[in-house]
């Protein structure tokens, strides 16, 4: 449709605002945040499940990553069947979620895909953004970051589904907050996901509460198998190139990864099977595995964003110095991805100072030491760290590992070493 044409169905001022309500769905894919270890505490060696490799040489096919970075933003592998079919969010869409609403939860909008007069019309007022009807047509132009809706000719919205896009992409705000150009593999933070979801008139209320408890930025990609309630951060999907294993317990690599969450979270069509988690799902046919490898290859291209300046690049390299000297982080970041993981080393809650719960629901039982890229790039990235968000800043984490290993660390070189942390 042209865009013309179609900015005439968007909304004007004129309409009055429905009642306020949330909207969207979820999904979560790879990653995981800060974490260390005491260089002279055991270890686990864990051996590679799959051929999935470290990548640093080979290069990326331009049509796979173009297929991938498709299938990244705007495959649903079918899970439209479960998010309208059994959650009806594609009513509550329609009839109570506007962008304003949206946007307050947490959704983004990818000002690339408005034609001018609807950019105009949000920039002088005349499109309602607290009118639904605008949300269905801003799903119709694919504006709205990782969900996917289905408008018919009177511009009623009809089927939705999620991908990957709408946990681990953001926008970069250049148009208005929440609006702006993609920044695919960045997590967004600001997603309430379990909220979102408690919005669907099927769940019951224990499992409502749940979800309304897990709050921005935090999802528990295992509570609908084993009912646990263990929210874990939403991890970037950036910086996997020069990784083994992908998740916080290193379970599996990128596409072990991806097939488990379209499958088991996002409810698309094909198998899952992981016999050491007791999983086993299968919703034929299968639209998910043929699209793995492109979509591997897709995030293994995403490379972590380049550092911001800050004030004092000379506490930055002091900072260094004290990363790889007194504060003995580089015993488990070790090499350029700053991860053991890359010599099959895992590890214990116990050495890492870390609830051993969440790890308990793994393959694994153990911890992955974390490859340090994008920590602090406000105001996307600026924390909380650790799998469960427990330390809300770079200095809190820097405290963790002062407390939990003892170390002697004056105020200075605990503000080097933050810094330091800043620029990877």
């Amino acid at each position: 449709m042209h865009a013309r044409k179609f900015a005439s169905l968007l909304p004007s001022r004129d309409v009055p605002p429905l009642r306020r309500c949330i909207s969207a769905l979820v999904v979560v894919t790879v990653g995981s945040h800060l974490a260390a270890c005491k260089p002279d505490r055991a270890t686990s060696v864990v051996e590679a499940r799959t051929s999935d490799a470290v990548e640093t040489r080979t290069p990326f096919n331009p049509a796979t990553l173009s297929e991938g970075r498709t299938i990244f933003r705007f495959d649903t592998f079918g899970d439209e069947t479960f998010w309208t079919d059994t959650l009806r969010m594609h009513e509550v869409i329609r009839a109570s979620v506007s962008p304003a609403t949206a946007l307050s939860v947490g959704l983004k909008v990818d000002a690339d895909a408005l034609p001018p007069e609807v950019k105009a019309g949000i920039q002088n007022k005349t499109v309602d953004l607290n009118s639904p009807a605008t949300t269905v047509a801003l799903l119709k132009l694919g504006a709205v970051l990782g969900v996917v809706g289905q408008v018919d000719a009177e511009n009623r919205l009809t089927r939705v589904g999620i991908t990957c896009a709408l946990c681990h992409s953001t926008v970069d705000n250049s148009f208005a907050q929440g609006i702006g150009s993609r920044l695919d593999g960045w997590p967004n933070r600001d997603l309430n996901v379990g909220a979102i979801v408690a919005l669907s008139p099927t769940p019951t209320p224990a499992q409502k509460a749940v979800y309304n408890s897990w709050g921005p930025g935090m999802y528990d990609p295992r509570f609908n198998i084993d009912g646990k309630n263990i929210p874990v951060v939403i991890p970037p999907a950036f910086g996997l190139r020069h990784v083994k294993r992908e998740i916080y317990t290193g379970d599996g690599p990128v596409s072990y990864w991806n097939a488990y969450v379209a499958i088991t979270q996002m409810h698309g069509h094909g198998q899952f099977v992981d016999e050491r988690i007791g999983v086993n799902v299968n919703n034929p046919p299968d639209l998910v595995s043929s699209k793995l490898e492109p979509l591997r290859a897709y995030q293994l291209s995403l490379d972590a964003p380049e550092p911001v300046d800050i004030p004092d690049a000379s506490a930055a390299h002091r900072g260094r110095a004290v990363f790889n000297g007194v504060a003995r982080c580089a015993s488990c970041h070790l090499g350029d991805a700053l991860t053991d993981v890359n010599a099959n080393r895992l590890h214990t809650a116990a050495e890492v100072g870390q609830d051993p719960a969440y790890a308990q629901r793994s393959a694994t039982k153990l911890y992955r030491t974390t490859p340090l890229r994008g920590l602090w790039h406000p105001p996307q990235l600026k924390g909380p760290y650790f799998h469960d968000g427990n330390a809300k800043t770079l200095e809190a984490t820097v405290d963790h590992y002062v407390n939990l290993f003892r170390l002697t660390l004056t105020p200075r070189q605990r503000t080097d070493l933050v810094a330091y942390l800043k620029t990877l």
